[in-house]
């Protein structure tokens, strides 16, 4: 076996180990590039979000001594006037929303030809339901009893019943009927009377 190197000029491969040393400093210098910006990035960054949530908890210091102030100006019998203000409002709201138009499309609707309607008064209650008091003339008790069916028919009246009734002068029937009226959320189309 013969252990000398017989060429004239020895190749130890030195430039490819030189070469693959050269890429990883390279490689190497990049990431540390690389990594050096991202943490300056990333102080800067804590560094301005720092100072956002210092201004941040002095506004809201500042703020609730704000409305400590406003609270101690506040006085109490302004809130119970405001807040009855307020109820009688709604009250008002909700007496709006009673429909005289659909309650008077159900009475033509439902009315005979022999009875006539001479009075209708609402009581409305914000408890319960609305409760109506009804005059009518009629012929007789028959044509009141029909349009008592009639009504209670339509599914917007309950705990309809005559309260009085009496003959007038003209030989007519009087009479003064109690309902709980239930209106439905939509109005319902009206319908020509049948006659």
């Amino acid at each position: 076996m013969i252990r000398t190197n017989l060429s004239t000029r020895p190749f130890y491969n030195e430039r490819a180990v030189h070469s693959w040393l050269l890429v990883a400093a390279v490689i190497v210098a990049l990431a540390t590039v690389f990594n050096v910006t991202r943490v300056l990035r990333y102080s800067r960054s804590d560094t301005e979000l720092a100072g956002r949530a210092a201004s941040d908890d002095a506004r809201t210091t500042e703020l609730s001594q704000q409305a400590a102030r406003l609270r101690a100006t506040v006085d109490p019998k302004q809130i119970e006037v405001a807040s009855t203000q307020a109820r009688q409002a709604n009250d008002l709201i909700e007496r709006r929303t009673f429909s005289w138009t659909d309650l008077f499309n159900r009475f033509e609707t439902t009315l005979p030809d022999e009875v006539r309607i001479t009075a209708v008064r609402p009581h409305i209650d914000k408890e319960g339901p609305i409760r109506l008091v009804i005059n009518i003339v009629a012929r007789d008790i028959g044509d009141v009893d029909a349009f008592i069916e009639k009504l209670q028919a339509t599914g917007a009246f309950a705990n309809l019943q005559p309260v009085e009734d009496r003959y007038n002068e003209a030989g007519q029937l009087e009479a003064q009927l109690e309902a709980n009226y239930v209106p439905p959320t939509s109005a319902p189309a009206a319908e020509a009377p049948k006659r």
